[in-house]
This record gives structure tokens, C-alpha cells and sequence, in this order.
């Protein structure tokens, strides 16, 4: 009896096969997948190279009072040692409740909430409405996409400098309001009209890509729903409320997410409009290249702070924002 259940177990052993490893098993499945590993290697390279090494040692500077008077440098031909050292937390804490925090991160964060929040809001807005109009049948719908997929397709720092160009003192926009006798602002040099004139250059670069986003989820959305409504003597607001924006939720969700990382994130638009002279005007990210790389001595560690903070801001948001969604879908079935 015994022999008899030591063969039953032993079969049973046998037909599940010899026990493998984890080598053996990536092993295997670099046999059979080695095409797919042999072109991933090289973007995982590049990726190890320029991000996750840079986030490694930005974090670690984070711990350190690293600037440009104490880190490794050479000079000639002589090689100086870097002379930081490691400080903790106290990065954090300066920042975040220094007796300067609120001049020095605080208001850069309000001012960079409200930047996103309104940039966002305009780019969905003026999007959606875009999306709408050419998503009707009319003349020349071809050539009215091409023409506002232009400051999109255009690079942003062509797009930038022409708009500093028109709002310079003596440039197109103020000429036309002189013309009109109207009061002609300075636009890059008052601090108000310096955050209004960010706020609608960016809004020019982004509307393009939100409207192509939403014109191709209209454009999914199966015409029968609007027959059916129109069927039932929905009016045309209530068909936009009713089909056409539980059309868009999915697409709608993921530009809003990425509208929101990539405006938060909107270094280009901010430096090549004010050149590093408008700290008012800068948010999170071009403060913290301020101070790493536009004032002397350079706050290296106290720079990378401000990076892994933005980094863990990001994170919260859209871990919260992704649950909400989540949520609201199940609500809505």
C-alpha cells in the first residue's frame, strides 16, 4: 500500500514536470522571446542612463548640502574633492516650513496650481468646442483642422518667441491697442499681465493637441445614440449631456491627465518668455532651475529637493485622480 501511494505521488509529480527555478524560467524565456529582449535592451539602456540615474542621484542630493562652492570640480589642471555632506531631511523641512517657505515654495505652488488649473480649463474648453465645430459637416473641414493643428505642429520655442515678439513694449499687440487708444500693458514686465501673458501663450500650444484628442472620441461615438435621442425629442443640450460627454469619458479622462503632469511640468513656455527674469511669474520647475543653474552659488541639493517634491506631488495627484475615476465608473453603472 505504501509503494502504491509513493508511485500515485510520484506520477503526480511527474505530471506536473520538474520544478524550475527562476533562472531556469527566465532562462527559458530568453529563448523564446529573445527578439522582444533584444529590442527593449537598448531603450532600457538609454532610459537607465538619462532617468533613472539622474532621479537616483537627485534623491541623494536631496540628503546633502551639495552646491557649486562644495561639490567635485576641476579648475585648470587642478581637480578640487566635493566637501557636502549629509544633512538628513533638513532639505525637506527648510523648504516646506522655513521661516522663507512661503516666498520660496509656497507661493510657486499656489501660483502653479492656478497656472495648471486655468491652463487645463481653457485647453478642454476651447478643445472641446473646436472639436465640436469640425466634427460637423461643412466646407473646407479638412483645411480648417490643418490650419488649427499649426501651433501644435510648430516647435515651442518658434511659437514662444514670436509671441515675445508681439508682446514686447513696441510690438504688434500693443500697437493695435495704441491704435485703438486703448491701454497698452506690460505685458513682460508687470506681474499680472506677466502670468496673463503665460497663461494664453500656453493655452495657443496646447488647444491643438485636446482638440485632435476629442475630435477622434466624437468621432467614435456611434451616431444611432444621437438618432435615438433626437428620436425621443432630446433637445441638442441634452444630447451633448447625455451622449456626447459619457461618449467622451474615457478620452476625456486621459488628456485631462496628461494636460494636467505636462502643464505642471511647463518649463519651456515660462523660461523662453521671461529668460529666467520674472521669479513672480516662475512656477515649481523653473524656480528649481533657478536655483540650480540661474544664480551663483548653485543650489544643487536644495534644486533636487524641489524636483523630488514635484515628482511626489505628481504621484499623489494622480493616484487620487485614477480612484476618483475608478469610483465615478462604478457609480455610473
Amino acid at each position: 500500500m505504501t509503494v502504491a501511494v509513493e508511485s500515485a505521488a510520484t506520477k503526480s509529480r511527474g505530471d506536473r514536470g520538474p520544478r524550475t527555478g527562476p533562472l531556469q524560467r527566465l532562462k527559458r524565456s530568453y529563448q523564446r522571446y529573445w527578439y522582444a529582449y533584444a529590442m527593449i535592451t537598448p531603450v532600457a539602456v538609454v532610459l537607465g542612463v538619462l532617468v533613472l540615474y539622474p532621479l537616483v542621484r537627485g534623491f541623494y542630493l536631496t540628503f546633502t548640502d551639495a552646491d557649486s562652492l562644495n561639490s567635485a570640480r576641476t579648475i585648470g589642471v587642478n581637480h578640487i574633492d566635493a566637501t557636502y555632506k549629509f544633512i538628513g531631511l533638513d532639505n525637506y523641512a527648510d523648504i516646506l516650513w522655513g521661516p522663507t517657505s512661503y516666498d520660496r515654495f509656497w507661493s510657486h505652488f499656489i501660483w502653479t496650481v492656478v497656472w495648471t488649473a486655468l491652463c487645463v480649463t481653457f485647453h478642454y474648453v476651447i478643445g472641446l468646442g473646436l472639436a465640436l465645430l469640425l466634427n460637423q459637416k461643412m466646407r473646407g473641414r479638412t483645411f480648417y483642422r490643418m490650419l488649427l493643428i499649426l501651433p501644435w505642429a510648430v516647435p515651442t520655442f518658434v511659437t514662444v518667441f514670436s509671441w515675445r515678439f508681439m508682446l514686447a513694449d513696441s510690438g504688434v499687440i500693443n500697437s493695435m491697442l495704441g491704435a485703438l487708444h486703448l491701454p497698452q500693458p506690460q505685458w513682460l514686465e508687470d506681474t499680472f499681465f506677466q502670468r496673463f501673458a503665460a497663461i494664453m501663450v500656453n493655452t495657443w500650444c496646447g488647444v491643438p493637441f485636446m482638440m485632435v484628442s476629442l475630435l477622434g472620441g466624437l468621432q467614435s461615438i456611434d451616431a444611432s445614440l444621437y438618432e435615438a435621442a433626437e428620436m425621443d425629442g432630446a433637445s441638442p443640450w441634452q444630447r451633448f449631456r447625455y451622449v456626447t460627454l459619457p461618449g467622451l469619458r474615457t478620452v476625456s479622462s486621459t488628456v485631462v491627465l496628461l494636460g494636467v503632469i505636462w502643464t505642471f511640468n511647463q518649463f519651456a513656455i515660462i523660461f523662453l518668455l521671461f529668460g529666467g527674469t520674472a521669479p513672480e511669474a516662475d512656477i515649481l520647475v523653473t524656480w528649481a532651475f533657478y536655483l540650480g543653474f540661474g544664480q551663483q552659488p548653485r543650489e544643487y541639493a536644495e534644486s533636487a529637493t524641489y524636483g523630488v517634491l514635484l515628482l511626489s506631488i505628481l504621484i499623489v495627484f494622480t493616484s487620487v485622480y485614477r480612484r476618483w475615476l475608478a469610483r465615478n465608473e462604478q457609480l455610473a453603472v
